[in-house]
């Protein structure tokens, strides 16, 4: 077998990567072609068809998050593999050969799966209610190895207001720890996600970003090179600028369809009696609708929505490969420019606790706002600072200091690209695996081909 790496620099577009001489090299050596992505063109629907081979109809993961309708709640950013329906990549390569070994460093699903080597990200959540930067590992001596080198996973530099290269770096070393012993190697690096949110795709934060990530993996695919490595560059989305945040819970809330209820002045998303309400993730939102004889009056409902362009019932689901059991009953692909928010309450005064801070896990919806200290409050530093102080002697801390209008973000994804310049882009080191297209859903065959699995053994 041979040695592959498989680095996702999320967010690496064809017009990005002249300012990534590094990057830019591994195509020279090789090729580079345009990647036709997944709807929804986000991290874990991307991914898991690119181990997979599988559109979302299938593997199932149709967005970040959905609403888990057995459960009666709406959760993103879950990390247990078996979510994920389908034979990963690697486990179709150890059909062909038992030995072959793989390292997951940050790929998402990454918890249970059988990878020989898998970190992720996981902080330590405190019975007092604090939250410390942490990570999963396999084998878990591989964690004290790994933070006793370089120290804690930097949770907090790899999202949230203070999200910075730091994290890229820490995943750029451990992935050079593994990458001598792995077969195939999968790393993902988070960098370009955060200054092109803040300030959009082409903003001078923007192309600092690109060449500062370009540095910082150049180690890692000097070192694929030296171990005579086929080196594999995806990127799962572009990100395009972002001017026109939707609210769509707002305004299903203002037809009557979304329900709260209220706790210590604070309102909750009450899924369970809502008539309509939506996941939203990016530029995609997934909008559940309880009763069928509701779902003519939402679906006219969001096609008048400003900011609105494509609402897909199960059928045209279909013919985007998007029609699974999890996904809403209409799925929204907003125009360009716009993202759907998840913002449901209608006064600031009666937001829950958790809509200023960073929390992934309880908000029900994606929130790229909180890559931002709230710039229009004056003593958000000062109150941020504080928070910290008490974190370090031991005491509660609450962050309140993301803003609760998305007026500051910049770029956004999640639609199929308008312009493939714009769109994601795969580069690979073998110039004679070059092909003439490439899909997320073919990455998988690329990989196995590259590895050199025999065809009879997939």
């Amino acid at each position: 077998m041979n040695k592959v790496l498989l680095l996702d620099v999320v967010g690496l577009t064809p017009r990005l990567l002249q300012h990534a001489p590094r990057l830019r090299r591994v195509a020279e050596q090789g090729w580079q072609t345009p990647l036709e992505t997944v709807l929804p063109a986000v991290t874990c629907s991307v991914q898991s068809s690119m181990l997979t081979g599988l559109p979302p109809r299938e593997h199932g993961a149709v967005g970040n998050g959905w609403y888990f309708r057995d459960l009666g709640e709406v959760y993103l950013w879950r990390q247990h593999n078996r979510l994920v329906t389908g034979e990963k990549v690697w486990e179709t390569a150890r059909r062909a050969d038992p030995g072959f070994r793989t390292a997951n460093v940050c790929w998402w699903y990454a918890m249970g799966a059988s990878t020989d080597w898998t970190i992720t990200p996981r902080p330590v959540y405190h019975a007092d209610g604090r939250k410390s930067p942490d990570c999963y590992t396999w084998p878990p001596e591989l964690h004290e190895e790994l933070t006793g080198a370089w120290g804690p996973f930097p949770l907090f530099h790899y999202w949230g207001p203070t999200a910075s290269l730091r994290s890229t770096e820490w995943i750029v070393a451990a992935t050079r720890r593994l990458l001598p012993e792995a077969d195939l190697t999968l790393a993902y690096v988070p960098h370009l996600d955060y200054d092109l949110q803040r300030h959009g795709p082409d903003s001078p934060q923007a192309l600092s970003a690109v060449r500062d990530v370009d540095r910082a993996v150049a180690p890692l695919l000097d070192d694929a090179q030296e171990q005579d490595a086929t080196v594999v560059v995806v990127s799962e989305y572009g990100i395009t600028p972002a001017s026109h945040p939707v609210d769509i819970n707002r305004a299903l809330r203002g037809a009557g369809l979304l329900e709260v209820y209220t706790q210590h002045g604070m309102e909750y998303l009450d899924p369970w009696t809502s008539r309509a309400f939506a996941v939203a993730d990016h530029q995609v939102a997934h909008v559940y609708v309880q009763n069928p004889a509701d779902l003519d009056p939402v679906r006219d409902l969001c096609r008048h929505l400003p900011g609105v362009d494509l609402v897909l019932d199960r059928a045209a689901q279909h013919d985007f490969g998007i029609d699974h059991h999890r996904a809403g009953e209409l799925v929204l692909v907003a125009e360009p420019r716009s993202w759907f928010t998840y913002y449901y309450w209608l006064d600031d005064a009666h937001a829950p606790d958790f809509a200023r801070g960073v929390d992934i896990h309880r908000k029900p919806g994606y929130d790229p706002a909180e890559l931002f200290l709230d710039p229009a409050d004056r003593t958000v530093k000062l109150r941020a600072a504080l928070g910290l102080v008490r974190k370090k002697l031991g005491l509660r801390y609450a962050m309140n200091v993301v803003p609760t209008t998305g007026r500051w973000v910049m770029g956004t994804h999640g639609r199929l690209p308008d312009d493939p310049l714009d769109g994601p882009v795969l580069l690979c080191s073998d110039p004679s695996s070059r092909r003439d297209s490439m899909s997320a859903s073919a990455v998988r065959d690329l990989v196995l081909d590259l590895a050199a699995v025999p065809q009879s053994t997939r």
